[in-house]
């Protein structure tokens, strides 16, 4: 099939799905539809085995292997799904939050990956440094996915701008920390056995890389962003502006990619500058309504086809008996490892700070996985660890979206939603 057909097969099945989840299950549109498409596919695999020469699953599992999840997802819709996330975030309220959102995303994704690899190497007796690369893909908490629900939970607005901020700066984190780690891991030291000052220079590396990515990434969208401000505050025709939001968050990502810096942050970074400067200072009113209204539809169409696509990619994972015991584990480590994440850095900020007492449960248990974990667990290097990695960030993934998804909002009512400033 080629790319339109693809394109209008997935529409058609996400309308069909999300309509099914409206009439009959009445769930969150995006967890709705991410439910009935595993019950479709199970349901073939199911009628597969019953009746063997149909052979629906190898032709499904055909169709599904041709959509490229990962490229379609880091290299096409996380761009416009992080634009359209940060535009909505208010400056004002994560300016509020910043130390927080800063920790968490820096040194909460450090501990999770350390968390996570090294109890996964524990487990499995995997390589530490692949463990740790595993440890980098489960740890982000998605943002596509945090934002979805936090729309449904009603949670007061400082502890959502901490949620939905730290989503979006630790997965551009996390991103940069997968790839620092897949190069040690499949075409380092692992790989080439190498020691001393050979250890020594691909740390160095490492760290370069790191910091390329990162704050090449965060001054790229900076740029465009503040570019894209001056071209708008000149004009004022909302159709042309929104084709210029959609062509920063387009072709800044597709920039970002081509000058080797961090895409995600990139893009996190001019949603942020346009979300903030650009509505106040280069729209008119209509101007904004329309924006606004454009990327929440954006966002929705979206979340929807990646949450269909997450629930179809059962056919390209590999389900072996002997990695159900492993992935289990690997839902408590990711929890104690988010855990970790979440309350370390409000220790270190609490004598500076006051925090409720439920900020630490809730984000622990509304930090979400979701379809970047899986894309990047799909884009590892062929080998022979690849398919326990996919089958556990699939596993880790489905649980966290379907039981913490849809039980955060119930959390969040037991624990309580008094207006706070922390």
């Amino acid at each position: 099939m080629n790319v339109l057909q693809i394109a209008s097969l997935l529409i058609v099945l996400a309308a069909v799905f999300g309509a099914i989840n409206y009439f009959i299950l009445r769930l969150p549109q995006a967890i709705g539809i991410l439910i009935v498409a595993l019950a479709a596919s199970f349901a073939a695999l199911a009628l597969d085995a019953l009746i063997p020469g149909i052979a629906l699953a190898e032709t499904l599992r055909a169709v599904v292997l041709e959509i490229d999840f990962s490229d379609a997802l880091l290299e096409g819709m996380l761009g416009l799904l992080l634009f359209a996330g940060a535009l909505h975030v208010k400056m004002d309220e994560l300016r509020a939050q910043a130390w927080v959102v800063l920790l968490m995303a820096t040194l909460g994704v450090g501990l999770s990956v350390t968390v996570v690899g090294v109890g996964f190497s524990w487990i499995t007796g995997m390589p530490l440094i692949v463990a740790l690369v595993f440890g980098a893909i489960i740890s982000p908490t998605d943002p596509v996915a945090v934002l979805g629900v936090l729309r449904e939970a009603n949670l007061r607005r400082s502890l959502e701008t901490k949620i939905a901020g730290e989503s979006l700066f630790n997965d551009g984190v996390a991103y940069v920390v997968f790839l620092v780690l897949v190069g040690l891991a499949f075409t380092g030291g692992e790989a080439h056995g190498g020691h001393g000052a050979g250890e020594g220079n691909e740390a160095v590396a490492a760290l370069m890389l790191f910091v390329q990515e990162a704050f090449g990434g965060a001054a790229l969208g900076a740029v465009l962003g503040w570019a894209t401000f001056q071209v708008m505050k000149r004009i004022d025709d909302y159709t042309l502006e929104v084709l210029i939001t959609l062509a920063l968050a387009f072709g800044g990502y597709e920039l970002a990619i081509a000058a080797h810096v961090s895409a995600p942050i990139m893009a996190v970074v001019a949603g942020l500058m346009i979300g903030h400067v650009g509505m106040k200072y280069g729209m008119s009113q209509l101007t904004r309504d329309y924006v606004d209204a454009f990327w929440k539809m954006v966002d929705e169409i979206l979340n929807a086809v990646l949450f269909l696509l997450i629930g179809i990619e059962v056919f390209a994972v590999a389900f072996d008996a002997s990695y159900l015991t492993a992935s289990a584990f690997s839902i408590a480590l990711g929890l104690v490892a988010r855990l970790l994440a979440v309350a370390v850095p409000i220790l270190i900020l609490r004598p500076f700070r006051a925090f409720r007492g439920d900020v630490v449960p809730i984000m622990t248990w509304g930090g979400l996985k979701g379809g970047i974990s899986v894309a990047l667990a799909l884009s590892l290097p062929d080998s022979e660890w690849k398919p326990l990695i996919l089958t556990a960030t699939y596993v880790v993934v489905v649980f966290s979206i379907i039981v913490q998804g849809l039980t955060i909002a119930p959390l969040a009512r037991r624990l309580g939603r008094t207006p706070e400033l922390m």
